[in-house]
């Protein structure tokens, strides 16, 4: 038996949920897979897969097997990519997650850049504001703002983002225009933000010079998800303080209005993270530095 054609057989089955999908993506006949998977059961004495005419699922050892063996044959390609970068351009999977505007906004607008430069990559994106588990999903890298959370994990600084405070103007037609920061408590609104899988809202700061005020202002909308937060801010549903990069193109056409110019919040810092656990590979090494250049380029830094 060729043990690691059977175990990425049984990975690409798992993962394609049917033998003939599996086939498919390894270019191999249906029987050959079938024999690889009948062949590894037989050398584990375990039962991997439950297999009806209709659908195929995990056993529990099945299960327990895959989320090890998966990490095995990563590095395994892993090793194999970094020993050939020297000859030729990184290539494989590359699997990322970031926030949703500096994906739709900042990252997935100049991709074309980076595929011109490693065209044998293959960026699987994840979009969300979410905690993401690196080792457990299997994730590469990650883009995140603020502090970060969890001590052990590797990160780079990107660069940092300024906010501004805006709105509609027909929103600042029906309600005024604020002139100080607690103005936000009386008789205005904001769009506001809460973090995914709580219902904690972030607070509002606004600082100018040694003046630091934090705004309990009310909300008709609060969101988790940076993209819907604009769009509740241009629909006319509060006042917004964002990143400055999320609403200059508004800005510039004037749907937005700034406010409170002379008040902001502290820029916020942007690191790429991964696991200290997870060999750095010629895929991430590559990835991280045209962010760098990215992020220098659209002033950023």
């Amino acid at each position: 038996m060729d043990y690691f054609a059977a175990v990425k057989a049984f990975i690409q089955v798992v993962e394609a949920g049917s033998f003939v999908k599996a086939a498919q993506a390894l270019n191999l006949p249906r029987n050959t897979v079938t024999k690889h998977i009948q062949s590894l059961e037989s050398h584990l004495r375990v039962k991997l897969l439950n297999r009806t005419t209709r659908r195929i699922s995990l056993t529990n050892d099945g299960s327990a097997y895959y989320e090890r063996m998966v990490r095995v044959v990563d590095q395994w390609l892993e090793a194999e990519s970094d020993l050939t970068s020297a000859h030729v351009r990184p290539h494989g999977r590359l699997r990322v997650d970031m926030g949703s505007t500096m994906a739709t906004l900042l990252v997935l607008p100049a991709l074309p850049d980076f595929q011109k430069r490693y065209p044998e990559l293959q960026l699987d994106i994840g979009v969300s504001d979410r905690p993401v588990d690196l080792l457990g999903e299997r994730v590469d890298c990650v883009i995140r703002g603020g502090t970060l959370s969890d001590p052990s994990l590797i990160a780079r600084r990107l660069g940092s983002l300024e906010f501004v405070t805006c709105a509609t103007p027909g929103y600042l037609a029906a309600n005024g225009t604020p002139q100080h920061p607690g103005d936000l408590e009386g008789n205005h609104q904001m769009v506001r933000y809460f973090l995914a899988g709580t219902n904690r809202r972030l607070p509002v700061v606004f600082e100018r010079g040694e003046e630091r005020i934090t705004v309990d202002a009310r909300y008709f909308v609060s969101v988790n998800d940076a993209n819907a937060m604009l769009a509740a801010a241009l629909a006319g549903l509060g006042v917004l303080q964002a990143p400055r990069f999320m609403a200059q193109a508004h800005l510039e056409s004037g749907t937005l209005v700034r406010l409170l110019a002379d008040w902001t919040q502290a820029p916020n810092p942007i690191y790429i993270v991964y696991s200290p656990n997870r060999h750095l590979s010629a895929r991430v090494r590559v990835f991280v530095q045209w962010l760098v250049e990215l992020f220098e380029a659209k002033g950023l830094r």
